[in-house]
């Protein structure tokens, strides 16, 4: 039986500084790099056969910071835009505080939490899912079909679509889910993907 883990980045240094990050490529902070070796040290003793993560150095660094802890070094890595964060366009960059001022506390809160309403030039919850499912559905799960266990380190976003379809919930539901940075979910699965059991390793 096939076990999959997904795992969002440790804190970036945007996380920290409360600005939208997005596509644009920073790294993690020290806190970000305690946060990964603490997934890795949850994850000891679980093999994995590949690995999967987004061309962003944030997710990059958890997994080979994941990789190291678990003893793991020389897996197969597999990166790929499509596990890549939600893009948010025109809001990149730009402070979470300061946007609200600009725009309005419930214009942002629409951007930031509803499922099909990109900010401008950015993409929805609803777009992510588009290019990370297909991807997920052609280059992972056939993988995760022979029984072999997958690590995915990506991004909120990315992986809230692949939890949503895992997990059958609806966009209300997704709204409302959140992963926490460097805390693994670990699904125990049947082959057809059916999950036995899942948790978080905090």
């Amino acid at each position: 039986m096939p076990t999959l883990v997904l795992v969002r980045h440790g804190q970036s240094q945007w996380n920290l500084d409360n600005k939208f990050t997005g596509w644009v490529d920073v790294p993690l902070t020290a806190q970000g790099e305690q946060e990964a070796q603490r997934a890795g040290k949850n994850l000891k003793g679980l093999h994995f056969d590949i690995a999967f993560t987004s061309n962003l150095q944030r997710a990059q660094k958890t997994l080979a910071v994941i990789l190291e802890e678990t003893g793991q070094t020389n897996l197969t890595i597999v990166k790929n835009e499509a596990l890549n964060e939600r893009h948010y366009g025109d809001l990149q960059g730009l402070d979470k505080a300061e946007t609200a001022k600009k725009f309005g506390d419930e214009q942002v809160k629409i951007w930031r939490r509803s499922y099909d309403i990109a900010p401008p030039n950015g993409e929805s919850l609803k777009d992510t899912a588009a290019r990370t499912l297909p991807y997920f559905d052609a280059k992972i799960v056939p993988i995760l079909k022979e029984g072999k266990n997958v690590l995915i380190a990506a991004h909120g976003n990315s992986l809230r679509s692949i939890v949503m379809h895992l997990e059958h919930l609806t966009k209300e539901q997704v709204l409302e889910l959140n992963l926490e940075t460097a805390v693994p979910r670990v699904y125990q699965l049947e082959k057809d993907l059916q999950i036995l059991s899942v948790k978080n390793l905090q």
